[in-house]
């Protein structure tokens, strides 16, 4: 199993395998042709109501992944099949934000992984 977490804005990687962005906007500052991605994953990025409630503040951190984690929960036919893909190959979860470590990436990244260690791919 292996899912890396990685901002958009870093050069890609021949490490990186998989690679899916999972942010709802298009990150800023960047054209779609110069962005070498295998799936932009819009379904998997938190509600925009829940993005711009959390607003990246830190001190909303938890707040923000337990409610993500509970979208997520009703997503289950967006983030299966790469929780099955993580299982068998590296895919590496694109992020736009600045904060490397608050940010749905690390959220979704735990979320997967600890669907993998109690159910594991069907």
């Amino acid at each position: 199993m292996s899912i890396a977490v990685k901002r958009v804005y870093e050069p890609p990687a021949k490490s990186d395998g998989y690679r899916v962005l999972i942010d709802r906007l298009w990150p800023r500052g960047l054209k779609k042709d110069d962005v070498p991605l295998d799936l932009w994953a819009k379904e998997l990025a938190p509600s925009t109501a829940l993005r711009q409630w959390f607003g990246h503040d830190p001190a909303r951190w938890e707040g923000f992944r337990q409610r993500y984690a509970g979208e997520l929960d009703k997503r289950t036919e967006y983030w299966r099949p790469l929780a099955e893909r993580a299982a068998k190959h590296v895919v590496t979860l694109l992020y736009g934000a600045r904060d490397e470590e608050h940010n749905n990436a690390v959220v979704l990244k735990t979320y997967l992984e600890n669907w993998l260690r109690t159910h594991g791919p069907r």
